[in-house]
């Protein structure tokens, strides 16, 4: 069972890094503003992210950002408002999963407290992905309504990828960490009786 709870922590703290990188950089979408054949022989494309579009062609990597909220486009918007949401939720999910997993010890937890902060962290790590899969899906498809999409950016590859791996991890979480009892440590001291007789392992449930 510890070896799922690890397996679940690892694969939700690499999706949540995905994410961050998706939300922090601009690489979305690349755009053609004509043909894609014209735009291929000026060597001319558009990056279109969350927080800039740019103008990629050669010797030049332009970007003007969106500053102004009130004018964006509301699939941006919404974007925005996922992946930043995703983004501040992996702080206390980490935090929750990684306070609960078998070896580490915050004072003297017992194993049902332990267990509920597990499940906590696993559920905010599926909240995580689901958003996280809204902004990544809506958004491409929303901007290609508006312009032609030559191909997809690794800031969304990192996206999807981040959020399959969160939503895995998650699920794993929630539903194969056991129950409660699976989460109780045993404490193991030891007792000798007299200097010649051996020494005793005993465990005692904390």
């Amino acid at each position: 069972m510890a070896g799922l709870q690890f397996f679940g922590f690892i694969s939700s703290f690499v999706g949540w890094i995905g994410v961050l990188v998706a939300t922090a950089t601009n690489d979305w979408v690349l755009t053609c503003d004509y043909s894609i054949n014209t735009c291929r022989k000026l060597d001319e494309l558009g990056s279109r992210g969350l927080w800039a579009d740019c103008v990629i062609s050669i010797g030049l990597y332009h970007c003007k950002p969106l500053a102004d909220i009130l004018t964006l486009p509301a699939h941006i918007q919404a974007a925005r408002a996922l992946m930043i949401t995703a983004s501040f939720l992996g702080l206390p999910a980490v935090f929750l999963l990684l306070s609960a997993m078998p070896c580490i010890r915050v004072g003297h937890d017992p194993g049902t407290e332990k267990y509920k902060r597990f499940t906590l962290g696993g559920v905010l790590i599926v909240i995580l992905a689901l958003a996280s899969i809204m902004a990544t899906i809506w958004f491409p498809v929303s901007t290609h309504k508006e312009t032609t999409i030559v191909t997809f950016g690794y800031s969304l590859y990192a996206g999807w990828i981040g959020a399959a791996f969160c939503l895995f991890g998650g699920i794993v979480i929630v539903c194969c960490s056991g129950e409660s009892h699976a989460f109780m440590e045993n404490r193991f001291y030891y007792s000798s009786q007299g200097s010649g007789s051996p020494t005793h392992a005993k465990s005692a449930n904390v």
